[in-house]
C-alpha cells in the first residue's frame, strides 16, 4: 500500500469516525428535547382535559364515551383512557391526522387497556407501545371524582424528525468524506510530489552509464522540488548535495585516470626508442659474432656472448610486445585506435586458425563456420587481434592434445564468436579476474611463454569498443569464450541511450 494510500486511509477513517460520534450525539439530544417538549403537551392536554371535561361527570358515569359528550378535544392524534372505580377502564385513540370522532378514532381493547394501565407510573410520563397502535408517550392525572384519567401523544413525529436528522447527517456525511477525500488526494500528491522527484532523478542517475569515460551527472532534483524549509524539500535538497559530491568525486577519478592514461602513453613513447636500439644493436651485434665465429681464437667467449645477446634481444622483444600492448590499451580507454568498415567475421576466423595452427602443431584445431559470411562494422584489424589473442589463450593455457574449436554464427541481430577448448579449465577463484590487466592464471593454466599478461585485457577492451562484450564459462573439459558484437551498431548505440 502506498504512502498516499495510507495517509488518505488515515484522514478518512479518523473524521468518518468523529463525524459518527457527532451523528450520535446530536441525534441522542434531539431525541432527548423532542421527548421533553412532547411531555410538556401531553401534561399540559391532560390537564385541561381533565378539568375541562372529566370533572363534570361524575364517577359512576366516567366512560370515555360519557365525558366525550361534554366536548370533543379536537387533538390529533389524542390517547385518552379513564380508569373508574365503579365503570372499569375505557379509552380511545383518535387518528393522527385530526381529532374528531367521526370515523377517525378506535376504541381501545381489554388487552390494550391492560397494557396501559399497568405500564403507567405515578404522575410521571412514561412511553407505552400498543399492539396495533404504536409508541406512545402517556401521563395519569387523578380526577377530583375519584377516577385516573390517562392522557397521550404518539411518538411517530420524534422518530420522523430523528429519521430526517439522520438522513441529513448521513448525506452531509458522504458529500463531506468525498469532499475530504479530494482535497486530501491532492494535497498529499502536492504534499509527495518533491519525494516523487527524488525517485525519478535517483532512477535517471540509475541509469547512467557511469564505469567508463568520462562521466558527468547532470540530474538534479528541481530547486522547486527541493526547498530545504519543507520536510520533502529536505529529501531533494540532500539528493543534490550527495549528486554534487559524487560528481565531484567522478571528475576527480576522472583527472587521475587520465593523468594514468597519459603516464602509461607517454612511458611507452618513450621506452620505444630505447627498447628499438637495444634491439637493434643486439641484432648488429649478433651478426658480427657469427660473421666471425669461425675465426675466433676462443669461441667458447663467443659463444656466450651470442647468448647473452640473444637473451637481451628476447626480452627487449617481450619489453616491446609489451609496451605496444600498453599503449594500445591507453588509446582503446581514450576511444581512439578504431577505423571503421565492413568485417567479414568468417574470413578472420578462418585466417585466425590458419596463423594459429603452425605454433601448437600438438593442438587438435577445428572449425566451425557457416556457409554465408558472418559481417559487423567495426576495425577488421583489431578485430583480427581479438582472434590471435583468444586462440593465444588457448594454446598457450591448454596442454597438448588439447581440441580447440573457433565457431562464428549469427543469432538475431549480433555476431557471436566463440572459442571452445576441452582443456582443464579456469580456477573459479581467478575467473572473475580473467580479463583483468596483467591477470595469472593457476598452475594449469599459468604462463608458458613471454606473453605480456593482457591479450585478454586488450580483446576486452577491442570488443568493448565495438559495443559488444565477452564472456567466460568454465569447467573441466569444457572451457568457451564467447564474444557477441551487434552487427549494426547504430541500434546498440540507441538501446544504450533508451536504456
Amino acid at each position: 500500500m502506498s504512502l498516499q494510500t495510507r495517509l488518505m486511509t488515515a484522514v478518512i477513517g479518523f473524521v468518518s469516525l468523529i463525524l459518527i460520534i457527532v451523528a450520535v450525539i446530536t441525534s441522542a439530544t434531539l431525541g432527548s428535547t423532542l421527548e421533553r417538549q412532547l411531555d410538556e403537551k401531553v401534561e399540559s392536554y391532560a390537564a385541561g382535559i381533565t378539568k375541562q371535561l372529566v370533572q363534570q361527570v361524575p364517577a359512576e358515569r366516567a366512560t370515555v364515551d360519557n365525558i366525550l359528550k361534554g366536548g370533543n378535544p379536537q387533538i390529533p392524534g389524542l390517547l385518552f383512557a379513564v380508569a373508574s372505580p365503579v365503570t372499569g377502564a375505557t379509552g380511545i385513540a383518535f387518528d393522527n391526522s385530526n381529532g374528531d370522532l367521526g370515523g377517525t378514532s378506535q376504541a381501545l381493547t381489554a388487552d390494550q387497556l391492560h397494557e396501559l394501565i399497568s405500564a403507567l407510573g405515578s404522575g410521571t410520563p412514561a412511553t407505552v407501545s400498543l399492539a396495533g397502535l404504536g409508541s406512545y408517550r402517556v401521563v395519569a392525572n387523578p380526577a377530583s371524582t375519584g377516577v385516573v384519567v390517562v392522557t397521550g401523544l404518539p411518538r411517530d413525529e420524534i422518530q420522523n424528525q430523528l429519521t430526517q436528522l439522520l438522513t441529513v447527517i448521513a448525506l452531509a456525511t458522504i458529500g463531506g468524506l468525498i469532499l475530504l477525500a479530494l482535497t486530501t488526494a491532492i494535497t498529499i500528491r502536492v504534499s509527495l510530489r518533491p519525494l516523487r522527484a527524488v525517485a525519478m532523478t535517483a532512477t535517471r542517475v540509475a541509469n547512467q552509464q557511469l564505469d567508463r569515460g568520462e562521466v558527468t551527472i547532470t540530474e538534479r532534483v528541481p530547486a522547486s522540488e527541493a526547498d530545504p524549509r519543507t520536510e520533502t524539500g529536505i529529501v531533494g535538497a540532500s539528493l543534490n548535495k550527495l549528486l554534487d559530491h559524487v560528481n565531484t568525486s567522478l571528475a576527480s577519478r576522472q583527472k587521475n585516470e587520465e593523468r594514468m592514461r597519459r603516464f602509461v602513453a607517454d612511458a611507452s613513447h618513450e621506452l620505444r626508442t630505447p627498447l628499438a636500439s637495444i634491439r637493434g644493436y643486439s641484432e648488429l651485434s649478433l651478426r658480427a659474432l657469427r660473421q666471425s665465429n669461425a675465426q675466433a681464437e676462443r669461441p667458447e667467449v663467443i659463444e656466450g656472448t651470442t647468448s647473452s645477446l640473444e637473451r637481451i634481444q628476447a626480452q627487449s622483444l617481450r619489453m616491446t610486445r609489451l609496451v605496444e600492448d600498453l599503449l594500445l590499451l591507453a588509446r582503446l580507454d581514450e576511444g581512439q585506435e578504431l577505423v571503421y568498415g565492413t568485417v567479414d567475421l568468417t574470413q578472420l576466423a578462418l585466417e585466425g586458425l590458419s596463423d594459429a595452427r603452425p605454433t601448437a602443431a600438438d593442438h587438435h584445431w577445428n572449425i566451425d563456420v557457416p556457409d554465408e559470411p558472418v559481417t559487423i562494422v567495426g576495425d577488421a584489424g583489431r578485430m583480427h587481434q581479438v582472434v590471435a589473442n583468444l586462440l593465444a589463450n588457448a594454446r598457450t593455457h591448454t596442454p597438448a592434445g588439447t581440441t580447440v574449436t573457433l565457431s562464428v554464427a549469427q543469432e538475431g541481430e549480433d555476431a557471436v564468436l566463440r572459442v571452445h577448448d576441452d582443456g582443464p579449465g579456469i580456477d573459479p577463484a581467478i575467473r572473475d579476474e580473467l580479463f583483468a590487466r596483467f591477470a595469472r592464471g593457476d598452475s594449469s593454466r599459468a604462463r608458458q611463454t613471454g606473453g605480456t599478461g593482457l591479450g585478454l585485457a586488450i580483446a576486452k577492451a577491442i570488443v568493448e569498443g565495438h559495443h559488444g562484450f565477452i564472456t567466460v564459462t568454465s569447467e573441466p573439459g569444457d572451457t568457451t569464450f564467447t564474444v557477441r558484437i551487434p552487427r549494426n551498431p547504430a541500434a546498440a548505440d540507441d538501446d544504450t541511450a533508451e536504456a
